[in-house]
């Protein structure tokens, strides 16, 4: 995205998929000149670098997440702060630095290589640095995910604070451009068009050059899941010098130097999952752990159509690392069950393909995937388009073998014109091996990628420069209203004829059922009328209990005695009223009592729920499991410790968790959606209450989230739609991949919301009523309903 002088041809832009071949497609790119003048100066260009680098500095701490920095620097050029985030769910970096910088912060420049958005529906970020009067920021990047890009500008902008951004002053067109192109380009400079010096312009353009590629290579995991659907699958192999990564026996240990290995350990680390095949099960018998102590701890995933597996494998071990088993549906049953009774999660699909576990990732809401197949395996990855960049090591040896296996199998290529080209490769030496790393055309290349996203703004810059708030999803267009059942649409009509009907729905006296008595929906809803949330930084991630939102909570008297255990909703839903055990966890009078002598404060909705799965001071080791928790830097490492004890040490769980479990989740939402605005705006929204309407009642103040743009009345009736936890793995809290499961979450957040909304005297919008509304915000929310959530 640096600025040329004339067009130019590329080659190996992208998988032309209406041939479904593996043929790089050309590409045209429309260029302009170098000036030298510019919004970004050079001395911007290195801070935005140097923020670039900072942000990765939890890669392989924590599970990956979009990487964010800000640098901040006085007007006479001191730098008084610099913040990263550390992982989903955690403070922001915009916050971290200016609570550094104190009122040393105003009249300050920020520096981020990536646009604020570290949750969706939450602008603390935004917040602190108008409120700490920052005076200028300077942004490499613009969001890639949709419903964050420009949004955080926008309201920067509106607020008065001088915004630039580096990828818009290098924009050479819609269609991108390799990072060779543009270094050769930025070197070469443009000429002293800008009245400066040759040497001068080239300097600038070299420096722009390095902090844009810095800026990308940050979030380069991001930047496919937000152009590609799917999260950025490397291919990693090492084979020696006459290309063979085993010997005829299929003996392998070891290719390549202990430095290469060492590198491969740390990019496990950077990854949401490491994919074997079970060939690679058979022979090699893998640990696929980290080798290290702390920090991420991907899951391992083994492909197997037909489970033919052996039943000590190492993998099989879920204390040293998650394990995930994809298979085909019917394979192997009882070896299924085994797998599951020692901790392994398996999951079924009607036909196993790379496609189906790339999309099955992308559900999970995984960044990036480490595929250390063998060739078999790696020859349908490559030719599907999943992998999109390759990690290869070549060692100085030869091994020989006619049968001796290679990295990549069969592709039915006959001609070397058929070759897959990569595109921005780059070797260096590790040890006594060479490392070379390059984009397939699955990708294209960091540039290629945000070139996409910037050809994607010409259609939705109108939306993005009107919304400026964060809090509310945005739609491109609205789609159709639905059909209204004609009980909706009688309420409707008598609403509209009558002024003193229209008054009694307004305080839910019209007759009829209230929202907390409707009947809810299954997952999914009739007609798709669902919102799906599950990441903080997707939409409508501010429902999520990652979100970075603390709690104050009563603190818990100990547990007297045991409590009987028993299933079902009915058990669940006594102890979500309190009634069910003599100690249910913030939802009875117990908790109320405590909370009346002392509370505490938690991180997050989900410390809180880890915490007390351990709660009641029944083992003398649970109150430690407990303060661990509490410490955890961030949500998800709070679920790991949680989960992990859960696992490992079930003495500890609390003995009446089967059905105290909701009544503690229960007490936490309401909690958080009492006390922040931004998530209580973000939760009506999906019942079609505009901000406006909320604040009028006492719901929500009126800066939590503006009303979206032509606000006022409007004649779309709202629908409350179904809220789903998007979980593909959690069959209890979330819908599941196949969306089978009991959406728990989801549940309780539905009935949060319908107290929220009888505070507020609304209307029930049940089968046979409803309210007119705000137009434009029900299209937003029946927009996010209609199709998927947004991840990237």
């Amino acid at each position: 995205m640096l600025p040329l002088k004339h067009q130019m041809r590329w080659r190996g832009g992208a998988v032309d998929r209406q041939a479904g071949g593996l043929r790089g497609v050309n590409r045209r790119v429309e260029c302009k000149a170098w000036s030298g003048r510019s919004g970004v100066s050079e001395r911007d260009c290195t801070l935005l670098e140097a923020a670039a680098k900072l942000s990765e500095s939890a890669s392989g701490v924590t599970q990956p997440h979009p990487n964010m920095a800000c640098i901040l620097v006085s007007p006479d050029g001191r730098t008084l702060a610099e913040a990263y985030q550390r992982a989903q769910g955690t403070t922001s970096a915009e916050v971290q630095a200016v609570s550094a910088a104190g009122p040393s912060a105003r009249g300050a420049t920020a520096y981020l290589n990536l646009e604020s958005g570290d949750c969706h529906g939450e602008a603390a970020a935004v917040d602190a640095l108008v409120r700490g009067g920052v005076s200028r920021v300077v942004v490499g990047l613009r969001h890639p995910l949709r419903h964050l890009r420009s949004r955080a500008i926008g309201m920067l902008r509106a607020a008065g604070v001088r915004v630039d951004v580096l990828a818009d002053e290098l924009a050479v067109g819609r269609n991108g451009l390799t990072s060779a192109a543009a270094a050769a380009a930025a070197l070469a400079g443009g000429g002293g068009a800008g009245g400066g010096s040759d040497d001068d312009v080239a300097a600038a353009a070299a420096a722009s050059y390095l902090a844009m590629s810095a800026c990308l290579a940050a979030n380069e995991a991001l930047l496919h899941r937000a152009v590609l659907r799917r999260p950025l699958g490397v291919l990693k192999y090492a084979m020696t010098l006459d290309g063979k990564i085993a010997t005829n026996m299929g003996h392998s240990a070891w290719v390549s130097s202990p430095q290469s290995r060492a590198l491969v350990f740390e990019m496990r680390a950077r990854s949401d999952a490491v994919i074997v095949g079970g060939n690679t099960v058979r022979r090699d018998n893998p640990r696929l752990t980290t080798r290290r102590e702390g920090g991420h701890t991907p899951a391992r995933i083994v492909m197997s159509r037909t489970l033919d597996l052996p039943e000590d494998a190492n993998l099989w071990d879920v204390t040293l690392a998650p394990t995930i088993v994809l298979t085909q549906r019917g394979a192997r049953t009882r070896f299924q069950a085994a797998l599951r009774s020692s901790g392994v999660e398996v999951v079924e699909f009607d036909f196993l393909t790379p496609e189906s576990v790339a999309d099955y990732c992308q559900e999970r809401g995984f960044l990036q995937c480490f595929w250390e197949c063998g060739g078999t395996l790696a020859a349908p990855t490559i030719a599907s388009g999943v992998v999109h960049k390759v990690m290869a090591f070549v060692a100085p040896k030869i091994i020989g073998g006619m049968r001796a296996p290679t990295p990549v199998g069969e592709l039915g290529f006959v001609e070397m014109t058929q070759a897959v080209e990569l595109v921005d490769t780059n070797w260096s030496q590790v040890g006594p091996d060479l490392m070379i790393t390059g984009y397939m055309p699955s990708s294209g290349g960091l540039w290629a990628l945000e070139a996409t996203l910037e050809a994607a703004d010409e259609e939705t810059a109108a939306d993005a420069a009107a919304a400026t708030s964060v809090h509310l999803p945005a739609a491109a267009a609205p789609p159709p209203p639905a059909s209204p059942t004609p009980g909706a649409a009688a309420a409707a009509a008598a609403a509209a004829a009558s002024g003193k009907k229209a008054a009694a729905a307004a305080d839910g006296s019209a007759g009829g059922p209230s929202i907390a008595a409707k009947r809810r929906r299954g997952p999914g809803g009739p007609q798709g009328r669902s919102v799906a949330f599950y990441k903080a930084w997707d939409q409508w991630g501010a429902l999520s209990n990652f979100s970075p939102h603390p709690i104050t909570m009563p603190v818990e008297l100990p547990l007297p005695s045991a409590s009987p255990a028993t299933d079902g909703d009915a058990a669940e839903e006594r102890a979500a009223s309190g009634g069910a055990t003599s100690s249910s966890g913030g939802g009875g009078a117990a908790a109320a009592a405590a909370g009346a002598a002392a509370t505490r404060r938690w991180p997050s909705v989900e410390h809180y729920y880890q915490a007390h799965k351990f709660s009641g001071g029944h083992h003398p080791d649970a109150a430690a499991v407990m303060e661990a928790i509490a410490a955890a830097p961030s949500p998800e490492e709070a679920a790991r410790i949680g989960r992990r004890t859960e696992r490992t040490r079930p003495e500890l769980l609390r003995r009446d968790w089967a059905t105290a479990k909701v009544a503690f989740m229960q007490a936490a939402l309401r909690a958080k959606f009492s006390t922040h605005a931004g998530p209580r705006a973000m939760l009506l929204a999906t019942a079609g209450v505009t901000a406006a309407a909320a604040a009028s009642n006492g719901v929500a103040p009126p800066e939590a989230a503006p009303p979206p743009p032509g606000g006022g009345g409007g004649d779309g009736g709202a629908v409350c739609y179904e809220l789903v936890e998007a979980s593909p793995h959690d069959y209890y809290w979330g819908a599941g991949y196949e969306r089978t499961g009991q959406n728990k979450l989801g549940r309780l957040l539905m009935q949060v919301r319908d107290e929220l909304l009888e505070e507020a005297n609304a209307v029930a919008c049940s089968a046979d009523h409803a309210w007119q509304l705000n137009g434009p915000l029900a299209a937003q929310a029946a927009a996010s309903a209609a199709a998927p959530a947004s991840r990237g």
